[in-house]
């Protein structure tokens, strides 16, 4: 039997939000493992998207902290936990970006995987209204009722609003618009504006949990990609060396002419010329054609 044969082994999927749903077939359809979520495992304490509890390290490491503490609980040896986050587009300031992170631990064969995803299909949105009309036209925007909404009286504890005040005023999973109204009604009476924001937990934000799905595939597609020195999962690409020619001028531009994989178990590496199939690019992006 092959080190990397998980037919059958348990999987514990480190979370409370039911990214199971998104996780657990694609594992079980590719790998044949058995897959297991751990009751009252508290995966707030990791960090939340209200920052009412700040992440305690980058989302690679969080990730595994996760794993480890699920893996730690239950006495497995096999585990998988995700990890997102929203911010601008870095071309695109104005544009949100989802980068999903799906990672895969094995403290049998030391194996460490990781799938991501990144996308600007998301209705990461936020926004402090005063009136109950700028409410429900921020509802709309963000897809309720199908995605949930979070209400509280302000982005950040103020004072003399203190932190624990301001954490048990935290309203989360809001889907029905009866509730929605009685909360923001109360913000308006008594701060005179309530803060709404998109609620990115995956069981209430159908359209990340299909990115999490789409990280989860990118994991399961390097798994498969094994190392031809030593065997092992994860063969993919760590680095490219850019300067694609031009198809008009013949000078280098930005896009990959070689692209580096390398196995995180023995270290080999293999070059790739013209990852992306054309030997040339486009004049227009070429910054000599097309400054």
């Amino acid at each position: 039997m092959s080190a990397w044969d998980f037919q059958d082994r348990l999987v514990v999927i480190a979370t409370m939000h039911r990214k199971e749903e998104a996780i657990a077939p694609l594992l079980q359809a590719a790998l044949g493992v058995k897959t297991w979520v751990p009751t009252d495992f508290d995966t707030d304490q990791f960090g939340t998207f209200t920052r009412d509890v700040k992440r305690p390290a980058d989302q690679r490491a969080t990730a595994r902290i996760k794993i480890d503490h699920a893996l730690a609980n239950t006495g497995a040896t096999l585990g998988i936990a995700s990890e997102g986050s929203f911010a601008p587009h870095p071309a695109l300031p104005m544009v949100p970006l989802n980068r999903e992170l799906v990672m895969l631990r094995d403290l049998d064969t030391d194996l460490e995987l990781i799938g991501e995803a990144a996308s600007t299909d998301t209705n990461f949105d936020h926004a402090t209204i005063q009136s109950l009309e700028a409410a429900w036209e921020f509802a709309q925007k963000a897809l309720f009722p199908s995605h949930g909404l979070v209400v509280m009286p302000s982005a950040e504890a103020t004072q003399p609003l203190e932190q624990a005040t301001f954490q048990s005023l935290i309203f989360k999973g809001i889907v029905d618009p009866a509730e929605l109204e009685d909360r923001v009604s109360w913000m308006l009476a008594t701060f005179g504006q309530a803060h709404l924001e998109t609620d990115m937990r995956a069981m209430m934000n159908p359209t990340r949990m299909g990115a999490i799905a789409q990280a989860t595939a990118d994991l399961l597609r390097k798994f498969q990609q094994r190392c031809p020195q030593c065997g092992f999962p994860g063969f993919d690409q760590v680095a490219y060396h850019r300067g694609l020619p031009c198809s008009l001028c013949g000078m280098p531009t930005q896009l990959p002419l070689v692209a580096i994989a390398q196995c995180q178990a023995c270290g080999h590496t293999h070059e790739t010329l013209h990852p992306h199939g054309s030997s040339t690019a486009n004049p227009a992006q070429c910054p000599f054609c097309n400054p």
